[in-house]
């Protein structure tokens, strides 16, 4: 099987093998017996690939492991309780004491948080640079940069970054790539194909794409690095195990992925052309715009254009805010990816861990709105954002 939709239904399961079970079975066992002590001695040394406790593996997590991968056109992947389960068990694996990582000016909030207040105690250099300028990229990597961190589009304001150029010159000093790919899904972007090293996911988003479940995952060109996350980063450092029930969730939404994914793309370009023609609006962020900065990089690196948008209101905060409050079916809820269009103010909401002067360093403007795109009736969400913008 080839096809991205066949294999997000299909890949690594045969009902035929499960009592012709069309829905995989959910292993909630914490725990699994051994044949026998020379199996169970095997298992814990990594010389079998058993199954014998959650904590490392199970066979509902395997299953959606192995699906991501294929997806991703990865080695393996591993899965977590939580997006920044998968962010914190692969950095700290990755990073020790002494190295440097070079991470994009524009992240998640807790993301940067982590860097700073997380890593940076622990004796690693963090160190932020504009990941859309090469130029910068290239002046600021040396001997002492082990890791090379962005998202792309970057989370709140859609700056992208060139994957296989940044990745060629991290490779040049031997650090590794890690691409935070939630908003596109590897339905829109593949970083690994593009020379990354680790692409991440908030699977909370549009993986799940109800917003009923928390999970994250890793994908990893090297089959050996997703196994030293998987027993120092997860096993032993976090703990951020994904459960069974959550894990058949986002097998659950992998299914029509596409689909969903295709509507938010379509939508979402008509919201942001409503944006963008509206006089109240001094500037939209949607790479699918060819105003967008990069849009000649979107078009060459994403099939489409994604299903979030941002944009900044002439009158900054205190416009924002009365955009946000005036809005009726559109939801003010932070988190992204949802069959409910969301709305969210980062200044005060999901980079509110950022200092005001961090804030305008790292191009996040107060009166930035992000807004996930949903599923309902086209005509509904600009309805909405029309009356509000009104």
């Amino acid at each position: 099987m080839s096809g991205f939709s066949t294999r997000a239904i299909h890949f690594g399961y045969n009902p035929a093998e499960n009592h012709g079970a069309l829905v995989p079975p959910i292993y909630t066992s914490s725990t699994f017996s051994f044949p026998d002590t020379a199996y169970g001695g095997r298992c814990f040394a990594g010389e079998e690939p058993g199954y014998f406790y959650t904590r490392i593996s199970n066979p509902t997590l395997a299953l959606l492991e192995s699906r991501l991968a294929s997806l991703e056109e990865g080695a393996a992947a591993v899965v977590f309780g939580s997006g920044m389960g998968a962010v914190t068990s692969t950095l700290w694996t990755l990073l020790e004491p002494g190295d440097e990582i070079l991470a994009d000016l524009t992240l998640y909030g807790c993301t940067f948080a982590f860097l700073q207040h997380g890593l940076a105690r622990f004796g690693v250099t963090v160190r932020h640079v504009n990941m859309s300028d090469l130029e910068q990229v290239a002046q600021a990597i040396h001997a002492k940069t082990r890791v090379v961190y962005f998202e792309t589009p970057a989370n709140p304001n859609m700056r992208m970054a060139d994957i296989a150029a940044v990745a060629k010159l991290a490779h040049a000093v031997q650090a590794r790539v890690v691409v935070d790919n939630t908003y596109c899904t590897p339905y829109l972007q593949q970083p690994l194909t593009l020379g990354a090293d680790v692409s991440l996911h908030s699977m909370t988003k549009y993986l799940g794409g109800h917003g009923d479940l928390t999970a994250g995952a890793a994908v990893f060109a090297d089959a050996e690095l997703a196994q030293r996350v998987r027993l120092q980063g997860l096993k032993d450092m976090t703990g951020a195990v994904m459960s069974a029930q959550d894990a058949h969730l986002v097998m659950r939404g992998l299914k029509t992925l596409t689909l969903r994914m295709d509507r938010h793309c379509q939508s979402a370009m008509q919201v942001a052309k409503l944006l963008q023609e509206h006089p109240k609006t001094a500037v939209v962020h949607f790479p699918g715009l060819p105003t967008f900065p990069q849009h000649e990089l979107a078009c060459r690196q994403m099939r489409q254009f994604g299903g979030m948008v941002a944009f900044e209101l002439k009158g900054g905060l205190q416009a924002g805010q009365r955009f946000m409050d005036a809005l009726e079916l559109v939801t003010r809820a932070v988190s992204l990816g949802d069959a409910e269009t969301l709305a969210q103010h980062p200044a005060s909401m999901t980079h509110s861990s950022y200092t005001p002067e961090q804030r305008r360093l790292h191009g996040i403007e107060d009166g930035l709105v992000r807004l996930s795109i949903g599923l309902e009736d086209l005509k509904d969400i600009t309805d909405d954002i029309a009356q509000a913008l009104d």
